[in-house]
C-alpha cells in the first residue's frame, strides 16, 4: 500500500511540473534557445572562415562576443517569457 501511494505521489507531483509552463512560454523559450543556436552557428562560421589566417584571433573575439551577446540575450528573453506567464497550462 506505500508503495502505491509512493507511485501515486511521484506521479502527481509529476504532472503538476509539467503544467508549470503555458504554452506562450514554452514557445518564447524555444524562440529564444533558436536564435540563440543560430547565432551560435554563425559564430563558428565566423572562426571557421578565419582559421589559419592573421585575424584568427580577432575572429575568435569576434565569435566569442557574439556568442555571449546572444546567450544574455536569450536569457533576458526566457526570463521575460517566465514573467509573462499567466499560469495557464498547456
Amino acid at each position: 500500500m506505500k508503495k502505491l501511494v509512493a507511485i501515486a505521489s511521484a506521479a502527481v507531483l509529476g504532472l503538476g511540473l509539467a503544467a508549470c509552463d503555458s504554452g506562450a512560454e514554452n514557445a518564447a523559450e524555444d524562440q529564444a534557445a533558436a536564435t540563440e543556436a543560430a547565432v551560435d552557428a554563425q559564430a563558428d562560421a565566423v572562426e571557421d572562415s578565419a582559421q589559419g589566417t592573421a585575424t584568427e584571433e580577432a575572429a575568435e573575439d569576434k565569435a566569442d562576443a557574439m556568442r555571449d551577446q546572444a546567450d544574455a540575450t536569450a536569457d533576458a528573453k526566457e526570463d521575460a517569457a517566465d514573467k509573462m506567464d499567466s499560469g495557464t497550462p498547456e
